[in-house]
């Protein structure tokens, strides 16, 4: 029977060094890969970076359409707010098609339009609450002052086009006015590319790439990194560590000649 005092006492880890001895394995694990982190993000933000910086440049101008009654007093619609809004809802849906982009191509005569293109690059966007339309197009260049005049040219088309034949087939007792509000402007800046913004969405997303990879390369990694991987490996206790040093080439010339001396 083993005394009270020479019986051994088991030791306990308490809940916070539990916690704590992952993290900081993940801590030191970070810490040797720290440069190839920094790599990972370099090349991946200044990557994106270059490509955007590369990218042809859009500019998008807009023009603001009104819908509105010719006569508010009459039977139709009676100056009904709520009924222009449904209207204005209707115009909306009218203006980005085919027979509106036909006609902004036939009245442009421009080579490299398309009707396709005209459709495609459009936006509508309907202010809720009013009767108001944001009609909005967008052209790509390499030359940023051909893109600049191209997109307001064809916007302020696509509002004289769409008035003309929206009007023309809503004709009535009450037929509903469709017009230019606000002519479009020439665009300053560039919707796109925006490299500082891509850029910082790059760095975002490459850092859990960048953790990714220092955890790989870790885990591919079988050399000993500590005394204490190598006690835990082999099951014996280390008296001691061999630090790394460098040898100049003169010195280990000087190492050889001595040691084909002593030969």
């Amino acid at each position: 029977m083993l005394d009270e005092e020479t019986t051994p006492t088991r030791e306990t880890t308490s809940p916070v060094e539990t916690i704590l001895s992952p993290v900081g394995t993940i801590l030191q694990l970070l810490l040797r890969r720290v440069w190839t982190i920094v790599l990972v993000l370099v090349v991946v933000t200044g990557s994106t970076f270059a490509f955007s910086v590369r990218q042809m440049p859009t500019y998008e101008a807009t023009v603001q359409m009104l819908v509105s009654q010719k006569n508010p007093g009459g039977p139709n619609l009676g100056g009904d707010i709520g009924g222009l809004q449904d209207a204005t809802l209707t115009v909306a849906e009218m203006v980005p098609s085919m027979p509106v982009a036909q006609g902004v191509v036939e009245q442009l005569n421009l080579p490299d339009l398309s009707a396709e293109d005209v459709v495609r690059n459009m936006s509508v966007e309907p202010n809720p609450g009013t009767m108001v339309i944001d009609v909005s197009y967008r052209y790509t260049a390499a030359n940023a002052q051909m893109a600049q005049e191209r997109a307001q040219l064809i916007a302020n088309a696509i509002g004289e086009v769409s008035t003309k034949k929206i009007g023309d087939a809503m004709v009535g007792a009450n037929p509903i006015v469709f017009r230019v509000w606000n002519e479009a402007t020439l665009p300053e800046n560039p919707v796109s590319p925006n490299p500082v913004r891509n850029s910082i969405i790059a760095f975002l997303l490459g850092c859990p790439l960048a953790v990714g990879i220092a955890f790989l390369l870790d885990y591919v990694d079988d050399s000993w990194k500590s005394p204490e991987e190598v006690e835990e490996f082999s099951g014996v206790p280390t008296f001691g560590v061999i630090p790394v040093f460098e040898v100049s080439a003169g010195k280990r010339l000087e190492l050889l000649a001595s040691e084909k001396e002593g030969e």
